[in-house]
Formats: structure tokens, C-alpha cells, sequence
């Protein structure tokens, strides 16, 4: 038996229907068909998500009444359905990837949208990794998982046509020829899919989103099943994170269905760089000689850091598999030419078949962060019928047909002609203008700063972080802790480069405020002057931090941290008191989904919690205050996990007092030296009372 859950596989679920959409024009078609029969509950997580992604079918065009781009077509969906809830998750992305991205997502994909469109940034993975699975989840009946994101530049159809003219994104830019592949599944298969993304939005958002019910079937239109009635296994990559078990469930089941392969192994996959995988085929190859492998993968890649790491990599890959004849092994990358004009097709899926006993579609790719960094999800199949063991072969066929130009008939004719052979049909069968060609990359063109590259794009496991901030503290601070105590650090390193910053751009200026309360330091309403100014400026976001420092500064440090303590109490809990009258939607509508994070961390421990998050800019003072307000946290906790947070920061600023002013708007070397290592003095003051509290927490609670 190949499939084994809790090695392999997370689980093994089954399907009434399951079946393969190649090519984005199909998955869109059948993604927008089956979200238009939803009832209750749409859940989407996504490597990337765009809202002006076409999602059009192979005609390039709507009629079923809704718009056509993807945020509109959602809107008027819960507009006309306002029971449905639909939940977006999008990978919290690395600046790197900024430039392929919706620019401003929470503004297209939340404040943009009907309240009834939650959107979420899913930054629960650990430094270094990236949330890449593909998932669509609709009513808990039917779901999608492979190598698709809704979003721009990957619509195209199965024709793979060179210069197709709806082949352009937003900006009317042209993009070349693009392949993946999805697949849907329905009944507890799909249940199964709904709970996984269920999980990420419990980690992301801090948001339990329970099970719907509904009646209705929302299986695609005109999708026909490939297979019925038939087990899904379902294998993930997770890397543990927040308490979270790390999951190596999609290497396991590369290297399974390698050690059982007989006579074929077909591949198409974006990124070759898993040399334990090549090794692993490699020796399979050796044991059985009858055995060969088919290989499909872009030619080139699209970015630098994926051309200097991902296709070195891939040379790395290939020269492991370079001792077996050519006839046994072969890398193809899809080639196109319509009227004169050529193209080569990018390969952006993850599909494996091995014989005709094993198909699967995920979204893991054959690189190192696909088996141990990043998340992910596949689907597998394992025939356990002649007829369905058919369907294995007519699909990998299919795949085969779409880079060459066939049918999946002409494909199975071809393969008689040549013996069987994937590789010497693969190379000698070329129809209306599409072909296979070898894919020779330079192993000796790789430079020497590629192990350096690699460690940041193709990393084999999460950079770490976490284990060292462990080691430093003596492990009293938990998993979800340590990107707080980062920003603790980075929080120290913007006050110094705030206080160079001031010197030459009015960001805000300390010292016109000094001399503002210094004209009234000798008359008696001066104390409701500056408690007044605190509540204002902090309803408007202004920084605390300057009002702190030039009360120190105008009034001394005794009168001046009287005055700041009490004026900063006063802003703290007006605006608690107007995220209160607003309420969590409103609050929720501005600050999105994550605002449950912080939430949980106010509401879950009281008064210790409050004071953790005072003295760790986990969030600016205002937006604490407004969320702990929406969430009704009782004001005596706020109240008094405020003053205990709060303390060691007024405490540096007004025992520093005049020197603090001068710092931030004429700084000399020797004020920038006394300011880092007062910073240095409240950061280790912060994380030492923040070690102690979580101490505190696991122990004694």
C-alpha cells in the first residue's frame, strides 16, 4: 500500500468526483461556476491573489451575469447572497515579489469589498518560508488544490497559441504561453481540504471558522469526473511554527512513489532542485533498468534570483541523472511557434505520474522549500481498478499531448509506434507547431555566490530565527513571541534612525512641542493643556513617543513623567473608550482580519497580556487601544496592564529628559551614543520583563 497516513499522507479522504483541469482558462471556468452555486461559504488561500485577475474561461469572456474581474465578481456575489461568507487568504509576501503583486491588497481585496469579504495577510510561517499552497474550498463540498493562484499573468488556454491577444495582464502588457495544473474534488475529499484552510485561517487570522451544511451540489459545470467514488490522499509540507508540528508528508511521498515506480515516471514540475529527490530516482533508475523518466520543466525562469539559483540547481539536478542513457531519461521544456512567431510555454505545474497506477496534481514543487520551508498541498491518486488505472494513463497522456500538439488518443498512438516509450515518443512527436526540446543548463556557469543565493531562495528548511532568539533567552518566550521581540530590536534601531531622520526632515518636531508647553510651564492649567494634547494626538496616531519626550524635556523629569504618565492613561483610554462605541466591525473593517491576533493576545491573558504588548510593538499604541476597546476587554485589565507596560519606556525618556529633545532634532555623536544605549537599556528592560512574564504564564497558569 502506498499511501500511509501520518507518514506520507495527512489523510486519506473520499471523493465522489475527481478530476484534472489543465491550463488556467479551464480552472477559472470551473473555480467561478462552482463559487456562483456557493451558499454559505467560500474560503480561498493563495501564494498570490490579485484582484483585477480575469476569471474568464477559454472563450475569454463572462455570460453568466457577474463581472469578470475577480474582486468585483466577489462583491456582486455577496450582494446578491448576503448569507455567503468568503474568507481570502494571501501569503504575508516578501518585498522581492512586490513588483508582481497587487500593489495595495487590503485596500483592493478588504476595504474595497462588502463587510461579508474578510481578507487576511498570512504571515503564520516562520522566517524564511513562504504560505504556498493554491486552495479553494466551496461549502465544504467541493474544493481545488494544485499549482494555480487566481491571479494575473497565468490565464491561458490548452492551444498554447504564441501570440494569443488575451494573453495580457492589467496593464495590457503581453505575457508568453503558461501551463498548470488543478484538480477538484468533491464529498469528504473537499471536507477534508475545507478543514486544512480552516486550520491556516485559525493560525493567520486568529479566527475559528466553523463547518457549513448547506444542501446544494456546487460541483462545476460542464467539468466531467475522471474518477469516481475513489480515495484522495491529501500530504502536505509544514514547517513548525507556533506549536505547530513540522509536516514532511510531500517529500515522503516523492521518495514512495519513486521506490515504487516499475516502468515510468512522469514529471512536469517549475523548479528542479531537490537533489535528495534526483538521487532517490537516480538509484531507482539503477535497480530497475526497464525503468525510464520524462521530464518537463521551463527552459528559463523568469526572474534573476530564480535564474541564479533555480536553474543552477537544476543543472545540479540533472547532472546526478546525466549517467543514464538518453533513451531513459530526459528534461524537455515546452516549445510553440504559430505563424512565424515562437514562444517557449512556461511550466508553472506540479504533476507526477508513475505508470499507470499513481497520478498526483499539488502545488509542491521539486525544490528544497517545497519539502521543508514553505507549505504546501498535493492530492494523489493510487488506481486501484483497471478502469481507473485507464484514467492515470489518458491523463498523463493529456499532459503529454498539451506541450506536443496532440490528443491524448494521438499521444497513446504515438507511444505504440515507439515501443512504450515516454521518452522517444516525447521526442519524436510534434503536431500543430508545438514540440519538446532538452533543456541543457551550464553546471559549471554557476557562481560563487550561488550557495549564498540558494540559502535565501531555495532554502531546505526555515532560516532559523526562532532557535536563536530561543538560545539567547533561555527559551522563556514562546514561538509567537519571537517576531515580537524582533520588532523590539528593529523598534530601537527606527528611534536612532528617527533621531539622525530629524535632523534634516520635519517628520515631527519634539522641539517645537517643548517650547509650545514650555511657554505655559508656569501656569496652573498647564497639566490639562498636556493631558488635552495626549488625547488628541493620540486619537489622530500621533506618536506618543514625541509627546513623552518633550513633556520630559519642558517640565523636568518629575513633573514632566507625572504629567506624560497621566496624559498618556488619558489617550489610552479615550481611544479604548471609541473602539469601544465603534465596535468590532468598524475596527475590523480598518485594520482586517489580524486584528484578531491582536485581540487573542489582549483578551486570552488580562492584565499580563496587555502589559506584554505595551512594552513589544506588536502593534502602534492607538491601534491597541481601539482593538481592545472593540473587544471588550475589561477596562481595569487594560487600565492596569497599560501602566505596567508603559513604565519602562517613560521611565528612559524622562530620566533622559532634555538630552532626549535635543537627540531628535540636533543629535551630536555623543547624544547618539547616550540614545542607543538607552534603547539598548529599554530593549533589554522589555525583553527581559517579557521573558519573565511568558515564564510567569506557562508556569503558573
Amino acid at each position: 500500500m502506498l499511501l500511509k497516513k501520518d507518514h506520507n499522507v495527512w489523510r486519506i479522504a473520499r471523493a465522489k468526483r475527481a478530476s484534472m483541469l489543465v491550463d488556467a482558462a479551464n480552472y477559472f471556468a470551473a473555480v467561478r461556476s462552482a463559487m456562483i452555486k456557493a451558499e454559505r461559504s467560500i474560503l480561498i488561500a493563495g501564494w498570490d491573489i490579485h484582484s483585477q485577475t480575469r476569471l474568464v474561461g477559454p472563450d475569454c469572456c463572462a455570460n453568466d451575469g457577474y463581472p469578470e474581474t475577480f474582486a468585483e465578481f466577489l462583491a456582486a456575489l455577496v450582494t446578491k447572497k448576503p448569507q455567503l461568507e468568503i474568507r481570502l487568504l494571501l501569503w504575508d509576501f516578501s518585498v522581492l515579489y512586490a513588483g508582481e503583486r497587487d500593489p495595495f491588497p487590503t485596500a483592493t481585496l478588504q476595504w474595497s469589498t462588502p463587510h461579508n469579504i474578510h481578507f487576511c495577510l498570512d504571515d503564520c510561517v516562520p522566517v524564511g518560508s513562504s504560505q504556498h499552497q493554491k486552495l479553494v474550498c466551496v461549502d465544504d463540498k467541493v474544493a481545488f488544490s494544485g499549482g494555480l493562484d487566481i491571479t494575473i499573468r497565468r490565464w491561458d488556454t490548452c492551444a498554447h497559441t504564441a501570440n494569443d491577444t488575451h494573453r495580457v495582464d492589467p496593464a495590457g502588457k503581453p505575457y508568453g504561453p503558461f501551463h498548470d495544473v488543478q484538480m477538484v474534488v468533491d464529498g469528504d475529499a473537499a471536507g477534508a481540504l475545507s478543514e486544512l484552510l480552516r486550520q491556516r485561517w485559525a493560525c493567520a487570522a486568529s479566527e475559528k471558522v466553523a463547518a457549513v451544511e448547506v444542501g446544494g451540489d456546487a460541483w462545476p459545470d460542464g467539468v466531467a469526473a475522471d474518477f469516481t467514488d475513489i480515495d484522495i490522499g491529501i500530504a502536505r509540507t509544514e514547517p513548525r511554527f507556533d506549536g505547530r508540528e513540522e509536516a514532511r508528508e510531500v517529500e515522503r511521498l516523492f521518495f514512495d512513489m519513486i521506490d515504487g515506480a516499475e516502468r515510468s515516471i512522469y514529471i512536469e514540475n517549475q523548479f528542479l532542485t531537490a537533489l535528495p529527490v534526483a538521487e532517490r530516482l537516480a538509484k531507482r533508475l539503477r535497480e530497475r533498468p526497464e525503468l525510464e523518466a520524462l521530464i518537463v520543466s521551463p527552459q528559463t525562469h523568469v526572474s534573476w534570483l530564480e535564474a541564479q539559483s533555480m536553474r543552477t540547481g537544476r543543472a545540479r539536478f540533472a547532472a546526478i541523472l546525466s549517467g543514464f542513457p538518453q533513451d531513459r531519461v530526459a528534461l524537455f521544456y515546452p516549445h510553440v511557434e504559430t505563424g512565424g512567431v515562437t514562444a517557449n510555454t512556461m511550466v508553472h505545474s506540479k504533476v507526477t505520474a508513475v505508470d499507470d497506477r499513481v497520478f498526483r496534481i499539488g502545488s509542491a514543487n521539486l525544490n528544497n522549500r517545497s519539502m521543508g520551508t514553505d507549505t504546501e498541498c498535493d492530492l494523489v491518486v493510487v488506481a486501484g481498478s483497471e478502469e481507473q488505472r485507464d484514467t492515470v494513463v489518458r491523463l498523463r497522456n493529456t499532459l503529454i499531448g498539451d506541450h506536443c500538439g496532440a490528443t491524448a488518443d494521438e499521444v497513446a498512438k504515438a507511444l505504440e509506434e515507439n515501443g512504450g516509450s515516454l521518452v522517444r515518443t516525447a521526442r519524436k512527436l510534434a503536431l500543430n507547431g508545438h514540440s519538446l526540446q532538452p533543456i541543457v543548463d551550464d553546471p559549471a556557469a554557476s557562481s560563487e555566490a550561488f550557495a549564498l543565493i540558494q540559502g535565501v531562495a531555495d532554502p531546505e528548511k526555515p532560516i532559523g530565527a526562532e532557535e536563536f532568539l530561543s538560545s539567547m533567552l533561555g527559551g522563556y518566550v514562546p514561538a509567537r513571541h519571537y517576531s515580537t521581540v524582533l520588532r523590539v530590536i528593529v523598534a530601537g534601531l527606527v528611534i536612532v534612525g528617527m533621531a539622525m531622520a530629524w535632523q534634516f526632515v520635519p517628520l515631527a518636531d519634539p522641539k517645537s512641542v517643548k517650547e509650545a508647553f514650555g511657554e505655559i510651564a508656569g501656569s496652573y492649567w498647564a497639566p490639562f493643556v498636556v493631558i488635552g494634547t495626549f488625547v488628541v494626538a493620540g486619537s489622530l496616531m500621533f506618536p506618543v513617543t514625541v509627546l513623552i519626550a518633550a513633556t520630559a524635556a519642558a517640565f523636568g523629569p518629575w513633573t514632566g513623567f507625572t504629567y506624560a504618565f497621566i496624559g498618556a492613561l488619558a489617550s489610552a483610554l479615550t481611544t479604548y473608550a471609541i473602539g469601544a462605541a465603534i465596535g468590532k466591525r468598524t475596527v475590523q473593517d480598518l485594520l482586517g482580519a489580524r486584528l484578531n491576533r491582536i485581540r487573542q493576545k489582549i483578551a486570552s491573558r488580562g492584565v499580563v497580556s496587555v502589559a506584554a504588548i505595551r512594552l513589544v510593538p506588536v502593534a502602534p499604541f492607538t491601534v491597541v487601544n481601539l482593538a481592545a476597546g472593540a473587544s471588550s476587554i475589561p477596562v481595569f485589565d487594560y487600565m492596569a496592564g497599560t501602566v505596567i507596560g508603559m513604565l519602562p519606556g517613560m521611565i528612559m525618556i524622562s530620566a533622559v529628559g532634555n538630552q532626549f529633545a535635543r537627540i531628535l532634532t540636533s543629535p551630536t555623536p555623543l547624544d547618539i551614543a547616550v540614545l542607543v544605549l538607552a534603547v539598548g537599556a529599554w530593549v533589554g528592560l522589555s525583553i527581559g520583563v517579557q521573558a519573565a512574564v511568558s515564564r510567569y504564564w506557562s508556569g503558573g497558569r
